[in-house]
Order: structure tokens, then sequence, then C-alpha cells
């Protein structure tokens, strides 16, 4: 009897090693940055250590699409890894509010690259028919990332302080990186890169076929974006000592269900999968905002993770499906391009509202209750048969 599935080959096993390495590296350093940032003097800019993050992702995008298309998915994906390793390096170096907001910048650019590639390789090794299932263990080994390196990292800064965070993060990316270097490229017909290619036409920036899984998950992660940005001042409101432990709860509360929503979404589509991850969004945006005790805040992360784990395979399977194979690294380039947008915008926006004062939890958090209930609305105006609002595929 067979365990695991066919698609699970020795470079996808690899793939999925790499994706949990670069994930834990820059996600390792987030719980200790707000109060990193406020021992510089810089405590009024917190809404900015996601907001820059996010719009440099989010701006790097369209070229990490077409060069993914272009020079192949392993430049890509090795490239975005390097920037997350000197970026790493860089923050004990440049200790001053505008040196860290700019590496912040900076360091944008590694998830703007090595995730688009990472989904690109994916799709290019896995069956059509698997894709959800495959995004979905993909994404786990991610998630398994997110939720080891906040807590190692919560770890290591309570014991060795910031810097020894920094540098541990920078040595997780260089891991990363060696495995990335083993993969067998997926583009047969590449091209050497070339600065001519950095140049990019008006089409060449947004894949239009996919624009509905787009602003959907653009709604849904306005929420994503408020609890990197606010979770580790209300941890800290609620006593609780380690900032990374929401992030651990609500990542390993989203790692099994991965799977089954991915295998889900495949037998019974993406969009009844989007309706139960966005209305789960709504129900742990009100509970982590009212929490007022740990348990209650707590539980709310667990909703949010199972809600974060249906959307990510779905989303990403539903941006395949809607992709032609030629313009694959541009459409999810669009899709990220959509995360990125309302990570930061919600981040940015959840700082104003928070305004470091505590009886602004609540209203923060249902900003993010109002964008998931939006996206759920929306999931009901799609025709029923289509995969799509704006066109007919």
């Amino acid at each position: 009897m067979r365990i695991l599935p066919s698609f699970f080959t020795l470079d996808f096993a690899l793939l999925c090693l790499s994706s949990f390495l670069f994930f834990a590296s820059f996600n390792m350093i987030i719980p200790e940055l707000p109060a990193y940032l406020s021992s510089l003097g810089g405590e009024e800019y917190k809404g900015l250590i996601i907001a820059l993050f996010t719009v440099s992702a989010g701006l790097s995008r369209p070229f990490s699409g077409k060069l993914a298309d272009k020079i192949g998915r392993i430049p890509v994906m090795v490239f975005g890894a390097l920037v997350s390793f000197f970026s790493s390096l860089l923050y004990p170096v440049l200790a001053t509010v505008s040196g860290f907001l700019f590496l912040r910048f900076l360091h944008g650019f590694s998830t703007g690259f090595t995730p688009t590639g990472t989904s690109a390789y994916v799709a290019d090794i896995v069956p059509f028919q698997r894709r959800g299932e495959a995004m979905g263990i993909q994404s786990l080994f991610g998630s398994l990332g997110m939720a080891a390196g906040p807590a190692l990292g919560g770890y290591i800064g309570s014991i060795w302080g910031i810097q020894p965070l920094f540098y541990a993060s920078a040595a997780t990316s260089i891991l990363s990186i060696l495995i990335l270097v083993r993969l067998k490229e997926t583009v047969t017909d590449k091209k050497p890169f070339q600065p001519g290619l950095l140049r990019l036409n008006r089409h060449e920036i947004i894949e239009k076929r996919v624009l509905t899984p787009s602003l959907i998950l653009f709604l849904a992660v306005f929420s994503f974006g408020i609890v990197l940005t606010i979770t580790p001042d209300f941890s800290e409101h609620l006593g609780i000592a380690n900032k990374g432990l929401f992030f651990a709860v609500f990542t390993l509360s989203s790692l099994g269900i991965r799977i089954i929503a991915g295998r889900t979404s495949d037998k019974y589509g993406r969009i009844p999968v989007m309706k139960v991850a966005t209305f789960s969004m709504v129900v742990s945006m009100l509970m982590i905002g009212f929490a007022d005790s740990k348990l209650t805040f707590l539980l709310g992360g667990v909703i949010f993770g199972a809600a974060v784990g249906m959307n990510s395979p779905t989303i990403s399977a539903w941006t395949i499906d809607l992709s032609l194979d030629r313009f694959r690294g541009r459409a999810l380039a669009t899709m990220y391009i959509a995360l990125e947008s309302g990570i930061g915008i919600g981040a940015f926006l959840s700082a104003i509202v928070h305004s470091n004062k505590a009886e602004n939890f609540p209203l923060a958090f249902g900003v993010g209750a109002v964008t998931a209930g939006l996206a759920f609305f929306l999931l009901f105006l799609i025709p029923k048969g289509k995969k799509c609002l704006f066109f007919d595929l």
C-alpha cells in the first residue's frame, strides 16, 4: 500500500524542506521586531514593520513572475533566499530607525521572489487533478516553518538577545539555498538573464484571468496583516511572555487542515472551501479582538489558523486552474501581489487604528472581520458552474 502520494518525488520533498527553512528564516525575527524598533526609538513606526516588507514583496512580484517564466524557477527561488540572508546579516549593522526600515523594505524582496518560483515549480511537477492536495502539502511545510520560526525566535531572543537571532535567521536562509541548488529546473526553454528582462510591458504586470481569486485573497488577508502587527502587543497585554506563542498556535492549527482542504477543493471545488475559510476568518477576528483571557485569545488563534490553512492551498490551486501554462509565473505573481497588498494595508491600517492603546484592540481586529466578511459575500456572487466573476472562462 502506497503511503505517500505519487507526486511526492525527491524533488518535491526537497522543495518542501527548502520552503520550511525559508519561511522559518524570516518569520523567526517577527515577534521580536516591535520591541526592537521601540528600543531604537521608532515605536510610532511599528505599522511599517510588516507594511514595508509587503510593499517591496508586492512590487517585485511582476518581475519575479516574468523571470520565473523566462530564466527558470530555481534562480528566482535562490535569489529570494539570498536577499533574506543578506538582510538578516545587516540588521545588527544598520541599527538605526531609518536603517531598520530600509532593511524591512529590502527584506520584502525575498518573499517577492522565492514563493513565486516555488508555487510555479509545484504546478510544473504535479498533475492537474492533484494540485490542491500538492499545494496543501507544500504550504504545510511552509507553515511548519512559520510556526517553528517565531517559536524558536522567541526562545533565542529571550535567552541570547536580538543579534544572535538575526544571525540564526541568516544561517537558516543559507540552508534553504543549499537545498534549492540540488533541484532540477522545470523550465525547458530557458533564457539567460539579461537586464532587458526587467523591463515590463503593461500586460506583464497583472494576469487578468486570475483577478477573482486575487480579489478574494486581498480581502481575506487583511486579517493576517493585523495579526502580524497587533498580536505581539496584545500578547504582552494579556501577560504572555513568549510573543511567538500565538504565531505557533495559529500556524500549528493550520497544518493538518491544509491537506484536507486541498483534497476537498480538488473534489468539490475551490469556491465551497473558500466560503468556509472566509467565514471562519470572520469568527476568528471577532474572537481575538474581544479576547479578555489567554484561553480565548489562543482559541481565536486556533480558528484563525484553520481559516488560513483552508485559504492558502485553495487559492493557489484556484489561481493555477485559471492560468495558462506559459503565463503561470505571471498568474502566481498576480496572486501574490494581492496577498502582499492585503497584508500590507491590513498591517498599516491596524497600527493606525490601534495607536498603541489597549482599548482599541477590538476595533483593529474588527477591520479584519469586515474585509473577510466582504470576501465571503463576493464568493456567493460567482455564478454556479463558473470559476470567476470577471471573465467567462
